[in-house]
């Protein structure tokens, strides 16, 4: 594919998703649909998609417009590309620019600068004050790729010596055992030879620093709450504990069993709703995801305020179910990958006002200029059955 026509797909792709389909969804879909679309090509339009929605105001902004056609216009201005070498008409490229499209455009604004809603922006400055405007920069740029070490097949060492063997370069990082950023390579991952044999997963270094921060050892029982995908089950069960893993919407668990075999441990799935008690259970919750919109950046477009409150409902009552399941002495980890002090210093300070049997035993908020992920995770001492 050409440039021009790389820009012509990303302009189809941003127009639905403009409209209502999801970026990763969408991009899905063109690809399948593409075969003459080599693997350069589709990283290059997936690469213009997806930094297009992290900076969907400024290139707004830069474009003269917030539709697919205005947003692509933008974004080659903002890479110092003039729009007319490839909105030409020819053949699969772009159709050429109009006299107004040529004289449109503008340089953003401070707040279009931040690409963020209003509203959003206003409670994220109040929440990080003055670290919001950095973060607000960060949450435009890509995220880095990191992985974790599986412990249950082999050391960091031996996993970075083996992605070494195919040109997949890392890091370690000293603040938590297992941690690698990958460095070079990381389109290659997927078809490696440590990820296929199960000696690395994917997991983002926040939530591998929030699990190692919790105590777990071989036999501890551990109730994973709101498993998802279960990454933080797999890390878990790779440290020697017997993890039971349940989601209110099994689907999201459906690869669990193959992941948990690749990685050679062993997650017992939850066939109904968990009883019992655990000394562990684990509620990394539904939230906004605003720590990990440079990964899905439309999601920030489609926030709304009824969506934020909702959630926080849905958070409060997750954590009064999952206290139930913790044994005298037993831990509650509370999760979520948001910046927001709604979805979590508020969250964490309302359940011990209504929860008399919890102690408060430590929270901590990461963020992209410390760690990686925006995430937040706390942690609760079940005292007694009071």
């Amino acid at each position: 594919m050409t440039p021009a026509a790389r820009a012509a797909a990303a302009i189809d792709i941003l127009a639905d998703i403009l409209a209502g389909e999801a970026a990763e969804a969408r991009l899905i879909r063109w690809a399948r649909a593409s075969r003459f679309a080599g693997s350069g090509d589709r990283a290059a339009v997936r690469d213009l998609v997806f930094d297009t929605l992290r900076r969907r105001r400024s290139r707004a902004a830069l474009g003269g417009g917030d539709n697919a056609r205005a947003l692509v216009i933008g974004a080659l201005r903002d890479d110092g590309i003039d729009p007319d070498t490839l909105f030409t008409s020819d053949r699969h490229a772009p159709a050429a620019l109009s006299p107004a499209e040529r004289e449109a455009g503008r340089a953003p604004s401070p707040a279009e600068a931040a690409d963020l809603p209003d509203w959003i922006a206003a409670r994220l400055a109040a929440d990080l004050a003055g670290d919001f405007p950095a973060i607000a920069q960060a949450l435009r740029d890509r995220a880095p790729v990191w992985l974790r070490a599986n412990l249950a097949r082999g050391t960091a060492a031996e996993a970075r010596q083996a992605l070494a063997a195919e040109a997949i370069l890392t890091e370690p990082d000293p603040r938590c055992p297992g941690a690698l950023r990958v460095t070079q390579g990381a389109r290659r991952i997927h078809g490696s030879a440590a990820w296929l044999g199960g000696l690395v997963e994917l997991q983002d270094l926040s939530p591998q620093m929030a699990c190692a921060a919790l105590d777990v050892g071989p036999g501890t029982t551990v109730l994973d709450y709101c498993a998802g995908g279960g990454g933080k089950a797999l890390a878990l069960a790779a440290r020697g504990a017997r993890v039971t893993a349940w989601d209110a919407a099994p689907a999201r668990m459906r690869d669990l069993p193959a992941r948990a075999q690749r990685a050679g441990v062993r997650v017992t799935l939850a066939p109904a709703r968990p009883t019992g008690r655990f000394d562990l259970v684990v509620t990394d919750v539904p939230c906004s995801g605003s720590g990990t919109w440079r990964r899905t950046p439309d999601a920030k477009w489609r926030l709304g305020e009824d969506d934020l409150a909702r959630l926080a409902a849905l958070q409060a009552a997750i954590l009064d179910e999952a206290a139930a399941r913790v044994r005298p002495g037993g831990t509650l980890a509370y999760m979520t990958c948001s910046l927001l002090r709604a979805e979590n210093e508020d969250q964490i300070a309302a359940f011990l006002a209504r929860q008399g049997r919890f102690a408060l035993d430590g929270m901590r908020r990461m963020t992209p200029l410390a760690e990686s992920d925006g995430f937040f995770a706390a942690k609760l001492v079940a005292l007694n059955d009071a």
